[in-house]
């Protein structure tokens, strides 16, 4: 099996295109693998299009022979706040949640007049069951072969069937500067880097694409491994 990993989206659905139709290229020139795709996590905040990202997203479900998505912390804070939980709300939307919340229709002039628990009401009526169906089926670690693919890293020391959900969501250190073996080659996204971070047991992906327009692949097969990003 071929897998593709897409690093941290943000909202660029725009970006998002474009590097599914780079990876059917990519399929194309490959022929004879089946092949997997795997979005690691922060499809959505800070770019303008995050409900489209999930639509996008959703789709993909029916067209590859394995299709995972994992549950990043932007994730994790839009569900706590599709809830009702205001304090989750309002920590969604100081890390990039306004955009997300503007490209679910609801009006920028009616989003700043609003109070908080207006706000609630609004977002919980204007996510459509799909969405809400597809953000509840995030998944927190997968394994396949050596690669261990996760949103942000893991904790050192630590099994990886005893990770917490918050390390493989939010850690960054002791995880980016721990020079162990964590139990398989470790793909994540979460912290972003101008290029590909590729160390000896971990290969950070988040390229930053809401802000540099660079959205960043990496596949995998065999002993082989490359890339494939927009904006180049």
């Amino acid at each position: 099996m071929r897998v593709y990993a897409i690093g941290d989206i943000h909202g660029r659905d725009d970006l998002f295109a474009e590097l599914l139709d780079l990876i059917e290229a990519d399929k194309a020139a490959r022929p004879g693998a089946d092949c997997a795709l795997i979005l690691l996590g922060d499809l959505v905040d800070r770019g303008p299009s995050s409900a489209a990202v999930i639509d996008r997203a959703i789709v993909q479900r029916d067209r590859w022979s394995a299709f995972h998505w994992l549950t990043g912390n932007h994730e994790e804070v839009f569900v706590k706040a599709l809830t009702g939980d205001l304090s989750a709300l309002k920590f969604f939307s100081r890390i990039g949640g306004e955009e997300t919340i503007l490209s679910y229709g609801i009006d920028e002039a009616n989003y700043a007049r609003m109070t908080y628990e207006e706000l609630s009401v609004a977002l919980i009526a204007a996510v459509p069951a799909a969405h809400r169906e597809f953000l509840a089926a995030g998944e927190e670690l997968i394994i396949l072969g050596d690669y261990v693919f996760v949103h942000a890293g893991v904790r050192p020391g630590v099994s990886l069937k005893s990770q917490k959900p918050a390390d493989l969501r939010w850690i960054r250190e002791p995880f980016l500067s721990a020079g162990e073996d964590f139990g398989g080659f470790v793909v994540h996204g979460h912290t972003i880097t101008s290029t590909v971070d590729e160390r000896p047991n971990r290969l950070g992906i988040d390229t930053g694409a809401y802000a540099s327009g660079k959205l960043t692949a990496a596949a995998f097969e065999g002993a082989e491994r490359w890339y494939l990003s927009t904006g180049q």
